[in-house]
């Protein structure tokens, strides 16, 4: 395989546009990074795009659109026009431009009605159109006839407008020629791969991504031999085949290993502009599922699909990046002294700590409800990991005492044969939710099937918001080089709270984190109305990232969207334990009744039978005790109640019902002959793909 030769090769590029536009048109399409074309120059840039995809087998085009379910959109119109005596292939700029899909049926929380029915897509020239399946894919944003966002991509380019400003503004202060700065993102996904017949007889695999109920099996993950090790032939396979197509589509796929839990695996691209990284990440959850299917395979990318075991999130790489190419995150050989990466650094802190609730909201969901806390998942607390040497600088700072670098640059190994390497300005620490990794911040909460542009426009408009204080007062500013040093000691020591190096996974970071005031929302139920709190809505509202209505129908649309999972997770295990396991667990039961009284003659006593039966029988009745109260919980849950109340209600009555119901199936399941039991068991599923 010629990596250069098919990279990108089904994507419209620049160097494809270079080709095939006039270089007036070319430049129109590039200048600034904005859009403002013409009608006549649309029709040009849609004729050249349209020649292009036919040549590349499309007889489609959509507008592809990222609405609030977490999924993509499309909808595919042909080029076909009809003319007298036949047809002709024809795509206009207005098609390109603007789309009108049907937005009734796709979550607004409000924003739009069934009987306000319009929709509309706006083509975003940002990010690359290409084709996939016979069809042109025109990435678009989505929104409502009166203006409203009704995507997720929509939010993440206004954040990244006003980060652009803010920090652009910040370094014109500190004199630096800068036309634009432009959040950049590396988002690392983990997934499962499981054999695809194993999954076709596990209706909660089908129904809800997740295993409902399973008992642990013997081999975990405990001896950690998954992790980096030797990839499966088959695996192998898939994996060559996933990063053929993503590289076809320019996703920039790197790293491919094993993951800590058995059959997890992971990915990772090099770093993109955060609105092109988002729509690549998309794109990679669609070509995991679809290139899996195709070696037969399924691909979960639920944020815990089995108990015991790790689950699979997506770490969010975050920095800035100015149009010379420098990282603002760079600290540099000394970064006691860049007094640059210090402020943007002050930035950072500030916003994590003042809206550490968004962050907390951006991976709130009933499935990573499962995950945080353990495994290498952070927990629900926010906290920030800077590192030895950052938290010493910052100190130092505090303190106005000199700071000393007394970390070594070099690791010694004690092997004289092996280099001396280069050691990084901090460590890693996997239970940090927000940590700085050398030159970058790593969002670890996100779970793996969400999307990256939730917690990338809450870290935009975060910073931006910092960003915007700091240029108010140092445009004034009569001494900059110690109004800029004064800030810096003000904003760390008023934020430092936030800051922690130690273990966030103990209960005395727990204790510790409440004496500091930091919030504590275990839940997707407990966090997701703070999205109304009046200093997030007033914050993006002031950086115009959000709107109001716009802000009440996602918090509207997430807890209908909890609710929604925890109903169909209690009906598919409703429907699991009354159709497959009590009529297997008294099937079972009914043998060992069976060799029981063939055995009461010459073996009267018969101590195992009847023990057995004894458990079983009490397990069975407990079993259907709780699937009755489970059903209960379900037929009186008010369908009419607000959101957050019936969010409350799943969680505390449904969810903690199913809880219960789980744990008695899980023991029954470790009694029951294997050929007995109705559904491939924890070993079946997880060994499965040689």
């Amino acid at each position: 395989m010629n990596i250069p030769e098919i990279f990108g090769i089904d994507v419209f590029s620049d160097a494809v546009m270079k080709e095939l536009l006039p270089a007036a048109v070319f430049v129109a399409l590039k200048k600034g990074g904005r859009f403002d074309l013409d009608p006549k120059t649309a029709d040009i840039v849609a004729e050249a795009m349209k020649e292009w995809a036919i040549c590349k087998g499309a007889t489609h085009y959509t507008h592809w659109f990222q609405p609030m379910t977490g999924i993509t959109a499309e909808k595919h119109d042909s080029f076909l026009t009809p003319v007298s005596g036949g047809v002709i292939m024809s795509f206009s700029g207005k098609e390109l431009i603007k789309g009108e899909p049907d937005a009734s049926s796709l979550p607004t929380g409000g924003l739009r009605a069934t009987f306000e029915a319009r929709g509309y897509t706006a083509w975003d020239p940002t990010s690359p159109v290409f084709v996939k399946k016979g069809s042109l894919y025109i990435p678009t944003a989505f929104c409502s006839y009166d203006g409203d966002a009704l995507d997720k991509k929509t939010p993440l380019l206004r954040s990244m407008e006003v980060l652009d400003r803010q920090a652009t503004r910040l370094l014109k202060i500190f004199g630096e020629d800068v036309k634009s700065v432009t959040a950049m993102l590396g988002a690392e996904q983990e997934y499962f791969l499981i054999d695809k017949e194993v999954y076709n007889r596990r209706p909660d695999l089908i129904n809800c991504g997740r295993t409902l109920l399973g008992a642990r099996p013997p081999k975990g993950q405990e001896l950690n031999d998954h992790y980096f090790g030797s990839i499966k032939p088959r695996v192998r396979k898939f994996m060559t085949d996933l990063d053929e197509a993503l590289w076809r589509l320019g996703i920039p796929a790197k790293t491919r290993h094993n993951e800590s839990a058995p059959a997890q695996h992971e990915f990772a691209p090099v770093y993109e502009v955060v609105n092109v990284a988002t729509d690549h990440n998309q794109l990679a959850m669609e070509l995991l599922k679809n290139v899996a299917a195709r070696h037969g395979l399924v691909c979960l990318l639920h944020e815990k699909p089995f108990e015991g075991l790790s689950g699979s999130g997506k770490h969010n790489n975050w920095s800035l990046q100015t149009d010379k190419g420098v990282n603002l995150f760079d600290p540099g050989e000394t970064p006691s002294q860049n007094a640059r990466f210090l402020l943007f650094l002050a930035a950072v802190v500030k916003g994590v700590d003042e809206y550490q609730d968004l962050l907390r909201i951006s991976a709130a969901s009933a499935g990573n409800d499962h995950r945080l806390g353990a495994n290498e998942a952070p927990p629900a607390i926010v906290s920030l990991f800077l590192g030895e040497e950052l938290s010493a600088v910052l100190d130092a700072i505090i303190t106005d005492k000199p700071y000393c670098d007394v970390t070594p640059k070099l690791m010694r190994i004690g092997v004289t044969a092996l280099p001396r390497l280069p050691k990084d300005t901090s460590d890693r620490n996997r239970t940090a939710p927000v940590a700085f990794t050398g030159n970058k911040f790593e969002f670890r909460m996100a779970g793996a099937p969400m999307s990256t542009a939730t917690p990338s426009k809450f870290f935009n408009a975060i910073v931006a918001d910092a960003l915007a204080g700091f240029a108010d007062r140092l445009e004034v500013s009569k001494n900059l080089k110690s109004d800029i040093a004064a800030l810096i000691k003000e904003t760390i020591t008023r934020h430092k709270r936030i800051i922690y190096s130690g273990n966030s996974y103990s209960k005395e970071w727990e204790a510790e984190s409440k004496k500091r005031g930091l919030s504590n929302l275990p839940t997707a139920v407990d966090a997701l109305p703070k999205l109304l709190d009046k200093k997030n809505v007033e914050m993006l509202g002031r950086v115009g990232v959000y709107s109001q209505s716009e802000l009440t129908a996602r918090c509207e649309i997430s807890l209908n969207n909890y609710c929604n999972i925890i109903r169909i997770e209690g009906l598919t295990l409703l429907d699991m334990t009354v159709r497959g396991i009590l009529p297997a667990a008294l099937r079972y039961q009914n043998d060992l009744a069976l060799t029981l009284e063939a055995k009461r003659d010459f073996c009267p006593d018969a101590t195992a039978e009847k023990e057995m039966l004894v458990k079983l029988s009490a397990l069975t009745d407990k079993l259907y005790k709780g699937v009755g109260e489970l059903d209960s919980a379900l037929k009186k849950e008010k369908k009419d109640a607000l959101s957050l109340d019936a969010a409350k209600y799943c969680r505390n009555k449904i969810f903690a019902t199913m809880e219960e119901v789980r744990k008695v199936a899980d023991q029954l399941e470790r009694l029951t002959a294997k050929d007995c039991w109705p559904y491939p068991d924890y070993a079946d599923i997880l060994y499965s793909v040689r």
